[in-house]
């Protein structure tokens, strides 16, 4: 008898070590294509600036490369403890894990229950999610409204500016079709000088942000609010000897959504920024964006079609305009692999000058107020 009560504690004790234990996941995304690129030069100075073509291998056009490693610890009575460990890749140019200047893609550690989850570290704000949701051309680097939203200095975008650092965040659980978020990020950065011996805050450039996701079967429907508070800009421009919290915010909102009628999917959003500081040289206009787009099945792949257009209003120079269009088709070889061809085309007006205006994926090509386009194919793979 003893030794059967000893052998059943022993079988106890085991079971409550396994089922305290991190179940970890490891995932990842490999993606590369080839990409023909080319810009019709605007003038300078009027004179007719000749355009440039490339013809290059690049990495992440269709999805980010990374390497990610996520787990899980019940803690009881339905708490658990939960991390994502996240690292930018790029294999087209032999860059890891802390080389090439990758960084981390999110790191956070925090705590789930039925009540939610709150968590620490780098992680994506509410606009990420609700830019992605809402894109037909799944916000790749073909996607219209990524490029349009990244060149005046939106952080609400599917790019790397919609990821806070210093940052504590919640989300929901679903709420009936229902899920908030929301984040604010300290600022803990220099002012760039000295001010009554204070060089730094937790509040100048600290990011917030909130955001209300709706999905229920064929309707996704998000809105996002986020602010950059007591916005300063490091390295003296403008001359940084100011009293800590006397910079005003950079506000930004947006609202977007999906219908999927099976036949074809159709999505659309609005977004604009105020910059409510009265300074010339922070590289971030008052702006307006919006965006339309549809998809539809063809074959066992999808074919996608965009629109969005950007107006900068200026306090001290003229209004800029860039519009953009794009197409792409995704073909499923399995549920891991995919294959896909994608085309974009940008217009500038003059007014918008390098690197302000929107530049189709690789790179910078042609001059200030030039038109440029895209096309390329690649493969992407996750695990």
């Amino acid at each position: 008898m003893q030794k059967k009560l000893i052998a059943l504690a022993v079988a106890g004790l085991a079971s409550g070590l396994a089922s305290a234990q991190t179940n970890v996941t490891i995932y990842g995304v490999l993606d590369l294509a080839y990409v023909y690129s080319s810009g019709s030069a605007g003038r300078i100075n009027g004179v007719k600036v000749p355009g440039t073509n490339t013809f290059s291998g690049i990495s992440g056009i269709g999805a980010g490369n990374r390497l990610g490693f996520k787990g899980e610890e019940a803690l009881g009575n339905g708490l658990k403890a939960v991390f994502t460990l996240e690292y930018g890749l790029d294999p087209d140019s032999n860059c890891g894990v802390g080389t090439c200047g990758l960084n981390a893609r999110q790191q956070f550690v925090g705590l789930a229950s039925k009540f939610g989850t709150v968590a620490l570290g780098r992680q994506y704000a509410p606009g990420f999610n609700a830019t992605a949701n809402n894109d037909a051309l799944d916000a790749s680097d073909f996607g219209i409204q990524s490029s349009l939203s990244a060149i005046n200095g939106m952080t609400i975008t599917p790019n790397s500016p919609a990821r806070f650092n210093n940052a504590i965040t919640y989300t929901s659980n679903d709420l009936s079709g229902f899920k908030i978020s929301a984040i604010y990020g300290f600022g803990e950065s220099g002012l760039g000088g000295t001010y009554n011996d204070k060089i730094n805050s937790t509040w100048d450039n600290s990011q917030a942000g909130i955001g209300l996701n709706y999905a229920n079967g064929p309707l996704n429907l998000d809105a996002v609010f986020q602010s950059r508070l007591s916005f300063a800009p490091a390295n003296g421009n403008p001359p940084p000897y100011k009293r800590p919290g006397s910079s005003k915010s950079i506000n930004e909102w947006y609202v977007g959504g999906s219908y999927d009628f099976k036949v074809v999917k159709i999505f659309g959003s609005y977004q604009a920024l105020e910059n409510n500081n009265d300074i010339i040289a922070t590289g971030i206009d008052n702006s307006d964006l919006w965006s339309v787009g549809v998809t539809a099945p063809i074959g066992r792949g999808t074919l996608g079609l965009s629109y969005g257009r950007l107006t900068t209003d200026r306090n001290y120079a003229s209004d800029g305009v860039s519009w953009g269009a794009g197409t792409q088709y995704t073909y499923p070889l399995s549920k891991r692999t995919s294959i896909y061809g994608a085309y974009s085309y940008f217009s500038n007006n003059n007014n918008v000058f390098l690197p302000g205006q929107a530049i189709a994926v690789p790179g910078i090509v042609g001059a200030s107020g030039e038109s440029n386009y895209a096309l390329g194919a690649g493969i992407t793979h996750s695990f």
